[in-house]
């Protein structure tokens, strides 16, 4: 069980996601809470292999690497 204070502006954009979608409030705070730890943890995974692997490269070599994977 989790209990959260949420700040007013976010509580109503919650409160509206709900109504729009016909969902509990609930559903979407376990659905943005699932999204974020899977992305934390890739994150930390794909940081765990660069620090082992101690390599680094420039963004420009990864958005070439990124558009060959893309061809």
């Amino acid at each position: 069980m989790l209990a959260l204070r949420l700040e007013p502006e976010l509580e109503r954009e919650l409160e509206k996601l709900a109504k729009e979608t016909k969902r509990s409030k609930s559903y979407h705070a376990k659905e943005a809470l699932k999204k974020y730890i899977e992305d934390r943890s890739d994150y930390l995974k794909a940081l765990a292999v660069l620090e082992k692997n101690n390599s680094c490269i420039s963004l420009e070599e990864m958005k070439a690497h990124i558009v060959k994977l893309d061809d």
